[in-house]
């Protein structure tokens, strides 16, 4: 009797845990093929939108008038966003792939700059033709890889799971279709330089990649290492590594990490090779407390920034972290904000040091020579341009860089609608609103969710 009773009770166990098995495996397969589904899709998706992006570029390239050219330079912007965002949808994390990427992005951004600039006054130039010549012969490069690799996935029933299994198991090493397909696009772009995207397209992307409007003398790794021990307040007593960027290059820099063997602390920074700007530095150290005000730890920046040759700078906004204040500068002259040379400068909210500072816009935006140009509106004309539900509460000019890379003039007004605050810049001189920027809010608190 007992002996019957065991039986069946370890025969509903076995069949329970068969059972349970099977769901498990049913349901593994169905995520499974779910996410391989999704994998088919993104790739599929990809080699449709190059596809497109190719047939587009060349129709671009025979149109002549601004009433076609700037919707179709707009859908050469669209198609490449998503070619984008399916390649992020592609299980290739693991798979160098960054080249590609860029590509698309560089297509994007040259198609955008484009696209939004008057065509009617300023036309696509020779060289700007000719960049697009190179696209689209490039973007068909690309195009035929990928329909290579798109027919034998289709041919022999390939599966991208297998993609991720290699990848994340080290093994892409061995012979699989797909890996190989992608490596040779990735291959295919690497061959790309960036003179091939012409001099129009090159000049936006390197307009700002130096520190040439820095003036000075180029100065040694010595003085590197003593510009960072200043700056961050070593004694002296530390282990001090260097690295030089941009070797044989004025406008290259120094990176300098310092530890203090005794105490532990550690701070690293980049240093210009002309005239030993620092570039950022960072102090790495706990802040467990606040003793310093907000308005304290702003006197702390802005004593710092004089004490080290900063002139005038003025505070545009203040932010806390926990136990450190935030702190951002622009240069105004004459109550003019110029707002691409800002410096960023954190302060501990315990005793006052700078234990964060960036200076890289305002160092690549730096310019001794800069005419600023007389505003062609009026103020009154210039509020006229807002949405007439935006409620202004301040008003003052500035200096921004607009979507085509370029500094401009504009009346900034910062105010609200309802009960959001927002910062509208429009164009001095035609009146075109150049940005408009949302303002965060407070963060609510959720402290009683669960």
């Amino acid at each position: 009797m007992i002996r019957g009773i065991i039986i069946g009770v370890l025969a509903v166990g076995v069949a329970g845990t068969a059972y349970w098995g099977y769901q498990e495996h049913r349901e593994k397969n169905a995520i499974l093929l779910n996410a391989e589904n999704n994998y088919q899709r993104a790739f599929h998706d990809l080699t449709y939108q190059m596809d497109l992006l190719n047939d587009k570029i060349g129709t671009t390239l025979a149109m002549n008038s601004r009433h076609s050219l700037s919707p179709s330079l707009v859908e050469v912007w669209r198609l490449t966003s998503e070619a984008h965002s399916d390649v992020g949808q592609l299980p290739l994390t693991l798979l160098p792939f960054n080249k590609t990427e860029e590509f698309l992005a560089k297509i994007g951004k040259f198609s955008y700059q484009t696209a939004v600039r008057d065509l009617d006054k300023d036309p696509l130039s020779e060289e700007e033709y000719e960049t697009l010549k190179v696209l689209y012969k490039q973007s068909g490069d690309i195009q035929s890889e990928l329909r290579k690799v798109q027919h034998m996935v289709l041919k022999n029933n390939l599966r991208w799971m297998d993609v991720e299994l290699a990848l994340a198991s080290g093994k892409e090493t061995t012979d699989n279709t797909i890996i190989d397909g992608f490596k040779t696009v990735e291959k295919t772009v690497s061959g790309y330089s960036e003179s091939d995207f012409g001099p129009t397209f090159a000049n936006l992307q390197m307009k700002n990649e130096n520190f040439k409007k820095i003036k000075g003398k180029t100065i040694s790794e010595k003085e590197a290492i003593s510009i960072a021990r200043r700056y961050m307040k070593f004694d002296g007593n530390e282990e001090v590594k260097v690295t030089e960027n941009g070797k044989g290059s004025d406008y290259g820099f120094y990176s300098v990490a310092i530890r203090n063997k005794n105490t532990g602390q550690e701070g690293s920074m980049d240093i210009t090779k002309k005239a030993g700007y620092p570039i950022w530095f960072i102090n790495y150290r706990e802040v467990t407390q606040q003793k310093l005000s907000v308005n304290d730890a702003n006197l702390k920046a802005s004593a710092f920034l004089k004490e080290n040759g900063y002139k005038n700078l003025e505070l545009f906004e203040s932010t806390q972290y926990d136990n450190t204040g935030v702190f951002n500068f622009v240069t105004s002259e004459n109550n003019i904000r110029i707002y691409p040379e800002a410096i960023k400068v954190e302060v501990a909210l315990d005793n006052g040091d700078i234990i964060g500072f960036s200076a890289e816009e305002y160092l690549k935006s730096l310019n001794d020579t800069r005419k600023v140009e007389k505003p062609v509106l009026t103020s009154e004309q210039a509020r006229a341009k807002v949405n007439p539900n935006f409620k202004i509460m301040e008003e003052r000019q500035s200096i921004i860089v607009n979507n085509l890379n370029k500094e401009v003039l504009c009346y900034e007004f910062l105010g609200t609608i309802e009960n959001d605050t927002y910062r509208i810049f429009i164009n001095a001189v035609d009146g075109v609103e150049e940005e408009v920027e949302k303002l965060k809010n407070a963060e609510e608190v959720y402290d009683e969710v669960i």
